[in-house]
């Protein structure tokens, strides 16, 4: 499957927000929002009228960006999120929460998304375990991630044990065991993400 290999920080100003794409970095004065708030191009910085389907559409790219996903992924996503109960804005954020890579972001194992994703394919975890490798893996509650006994030693998860971590009150997380645990479902109020989902309800009901 094809994949954006161009410049993360480019997506952060085309969106005109930090996506929180290159971890550390976004927190820095190095960040590109930091240094050129303006889109990208020849004529990022010209002033534009945006039309209804232009936000709803920047909205939705601006989600698919924040989870590091591609378009028939994401809209496979939103068509499962429509067929359940409750509102499809708020399934679609839930489903895009529980991802395997986004709870290993969420519980601090990984800087951002991208990593974190980079360390599931690369099969630094397990769930309940059992070993996983797949970023999109949906998560239930009661599930169990942990990091794998072969890479408690690397550099990279000693550090982590060193750090003090603040999740999301949907998970919880022993640094010392290197092990998160989903304790109920996300709700919309504990996701913080930036997004006004029903302006992608709307974009994909035309």
């Amino acid at each position: 499957m094809a994949r954006y290999t161009d410049a993360n920080c480019r997506l952060c100003r085309r969106e005109g927000q930090k996506l929180f794409l290159k971890g550390e970095r976004c927190y820095s004065s190095k960040c590109a929002i930091e240094k050129r708030n303006f889109p990208p191009g020849q004529h990022g910085q010209g002033r534009k009228k945006t039309s209804d389907y232009g936000l709803q559409l920047r909205e939705k790219q601006k989600t698919k960006r924040f989870y590091g996903m591609q378009e028939k992924q994401f809209r496979n996503l939103f068509d499962k999120a429509e067929r359940r109960q409750g509102k499809t804005g708020d399934n679609l954020l839930i489903l895009l929460e529980t991802r395997l890579d986004n709870a290993v972001y969420r519980l601090g194992f990984a800087s951002s998304r991208k990593e974190a994703r980079q360390l599931v394919v690369h099969g630094h975890f397990t769930v309940n375990g059992k070993k996983a490798t797949a970023p999109a893996m949906e998560l239930k509650a009661g599930d169990v991630i942990k990091v794998k006994e072969k890479s408690t030693n690397s550099p990279k998860f000693k550090e982590i044990k060193e750090m003090s971590i603040t999740v999301p009150s949907w998970l919880t997380v022993d640094v010392e065991k290197l092990e998160g645990k989903v304790v109920a479902m996300p709700r919309r109020e504990d996701i913080d993400t930036p997004v006004a989902e029903h302006l992608i309800v709307e974009l994909y009901s035309k």
